[in-house]
């Protein structure tokens, strides 16, 4: 698995998103018909514009259910992988918010959010602390229940 999220993440073949938001939808404890939304883990605009893509959008919008941007990066970090478990929390802290502007419907992201099921979206998860971050921005934004899922997980 390891071999296919660096291909997908790193390597350019972002033809694999489908695919494994295919094997990730096929999970029998996700229950997408308990989502409203997907909110994707959002990138730091730089790392997005050099690699092209967010894997966490990719594998979101291909499960088929209303995705909304509705957090952003507010400064840079560190890559997640090249830090220890004990660095991670302090990596993230207080680097997500609700992203600015307006929704396709005109209607604020913060009433889009209010009393929302959110399924947050990222592609790995190692001690959780990013999902742990963004959880807490889209809780204080109203969100009533946030779940994660991940196409893998890295071994303790």
């Amino acid at each position: 698995m390891r071999a296919i999220v660096q291909a997908f993440k790193y390597g350019g073949h972002q033809t694999l998103g489908g695919a494994l938001a295919a094997r990730l939808s096929d999970h029998p404890h996700l229950r997408l018909a308990d989502v409203d939304i997907v909110v994707p883990v959002p990138l730091h605009p730089w790392r997005r514009l050099t690699r092209g893509f967010n894997q966490a959008e990719r594998l979101a919008r291909s499960l088929g259910l209303p995705v909304l941007q509705a957090l952003s990066r507010q400064h840079w970090t560190a890559s997640q992988a090249g830090l220890p478990a004990a660095l991670r929390r302090g990596n993230v802290r207080a680097a997500f918010a609700i992203a600015a502007g307006l929704t396709a419907s005109r209607a604020s992201l913060h009433d889009r959010l209010a009393g929302a099921r959110v399924l947050l979206v990222d592609d790995v998860v190692t001690t959780g602390a990013t999902l742990s971050a963004c959880a807490q921005a889209l809780r204080v934004a109203g969100v009533r229940d946030v779940r994660a899922a991940t196409i893998a997980r890295t071994p303790r």
